[in-house]
């Protein structure tokens, strides 16, 4: 009788150590997921967990000092494209670099729903996926969008002439001015690295 009760009880501190073990394992394989995990991917999480049509935004700080309301839309490389949600005025479209965001101020729901494991599409990577930021700007470049960007010392309002490797020229007009030689009043160079969005 003793020994059937020894022998439950070894049997009982044996489940509970591989329990505790098992424990431990899926702990440290979710620490090992979340430190894999980019800020790209918490904001793409975030956009994958809404409801189509739902109206929801991600308040973002850029690292110029001003803040923004986004509901993303299209995921690049190293850029986010999306709407600007503006309560005194209507949504504008915007292409946000990476690099440009200081920081994410998420509501509770959007803090677990951007930790939310990788929801896998069945077709896989999207060719949006793996353009860079300088692609994107190129056609806006071709189609001759009229910008306002916003750079590190300040806004500018124009048209984009040319794309380079690491920099843009920009045709200087009038907001709501089509790009013509009378309406242009410089031509700025600009860095790929000071722009913090570019709304058009």
């Amino acid at each position: 009788m003793r020994w059937d009760n020894l022998f439950d009880d070894l049997e009982g501190q044996l489940e509970q150590e591989f329990g505790a073990e098992e424990i431990d394992l899926r702990a440290e394989e979710e620490r090992l997921r979340l430190g894999r995990v980019s800020l790209r991917e918490r904001i793409g999480a975030i956009a994958a967990a809404q409801p189509a049509g739902a109206c929801y935004g991600i308040d973002i700080q850029l690292i110029s000092g001003d803040s923004l309301r986004l509901r993303p839309t299209t995921f690049g490389k190293d850029w986010i494209a999306g709407d600007v949600l503006e309560e005194s005025a209507r949504a504008c479209q915007c292409v946000l670099p990476l690099a440009a965001i200081a920081g994410l101020l998420l509501t509770s729901a959007q803090v677990r729903e951007s930790l939310e494991p990788e929801r896998r599409s069945s077709t896989g990577p999207q060719l949006a996926d793996r353009i860079g930021i300088a692609f994107v700007l190129r056609d806006l470049c071709r189609r001759r969008v009229a910008i306002e960007a916003h750079t590190s010392v300040g806004t500018l309002h124009g048209t984009i002439d040319r794309v380079g490797r690491d920099h843009l020229d920009l045709a200087l007009h009038e907001p709501g001015e089509v790009r013509r030689a009378r309406a242009v009043s410089g031509i700025r160079v600009v860095p790929l690295t000071q722009l913090s969005l570019v709304r058009l």
